[in-house]
């Protein structure tokens, strides 16, 4: 019988590869260390662009806080004293009640509205140490206004002012004075002009023609109302 070739004979050599075994198989475990070690940078590399993202997107997301400009406190416009004042006009005469003026030589400031011009005549109530209370001849009313001239007349209750600032020794009450001249008028006191027109006010001391413009008063009720002046 004839001899059959083997089949070791027909099989070619496989090349030798460095680092692999002569049988030709690779060595166990090399796959796995290559994948973990591309594995380990992949994640590296996806930690660093997330990072990147979340300190880029940190950035843009919360836009800088702006301050509101200080405001400023304007302060409100203090009232006009005059304005709270009474003003005596033909529709609304009323200046006081008797119950303000009870004690003597009480006083009230006001204004009197001149029917014909409309012009506001700064003027003073004085409540008189004599007369009755429910009576006009309880009080004076007159304006401040000097009759000549731009001085204004003031009611002093102080006696040491009137001394040293009139030089007017002798007052033993409130008086009226012109401190422009330093005259001095008495509301006690009732004095004659021309044409025998007796008025409120005689002259005590200085030069002034005549005592201040007097307004005529109306008591209605508990009120005292200022209805005509001079």
């Amino acid at each position: 019988m004839t001899d059959q070739p083997s089949p070791d004979r027909f099989k070619a050599d496989m090349p030798q590869i460095p680092g692999l075994a002569s049988t030709g198989m690779r060595r166990p475990g090399a796959n796995a260390t290559a994948l973990r070690l591309i594995g380990g940078l992949l994640a590296v590399l996806i930690v660093l662009i997330l990072g990147a993202r979340w300190v880029l997107r940190a950035k843009h997301v919360e836009p800088p806080v702006v301050e509101a400009p200080p405001q400023l406190q304007v302060p409100a416009p203090a009232p006009d004293p005059n304005a709270l004042l009474p003003h005596a006009t033909v529709e609304n005469p009323v200046v006081a009640t008797i119950a303000e003026m009870a004690d003597p030589w009480s006083s009230k400031n006001f204004f009197y509205v001149n029917r014909l011009s409309g012009e506001q005549v700064a003027a003073i109530l004085i409540r008189l140490p004599n007369g009755s209370a429910s009576q006009p001849n309880g009080y004076w009313a007159f304006a401040l206004k000097a009759p000549y001239g731009n001085c204004e007349m003031e009611y002093v209750t102080d006696l040491d002012r009137l001394t040293n600032d009139y030089e007017f020794k002798d007052a033993k009450h409130a008086m009226i004075g012109n401190p422009c001249n330093r005259s001095v008028f008495d509301p006690t006191k009732m004095t004659l002009l021309p044409g025998n027109i007796w008025v409120r006010g005689a002259l005590a001391q200085g030069s002034d023609l005549r005592p201040p413009l007097g307004i005529e008063l109306q008591i209605k009720g508990k009120e005292i109302l200022a209805t005509r002046m001079e």
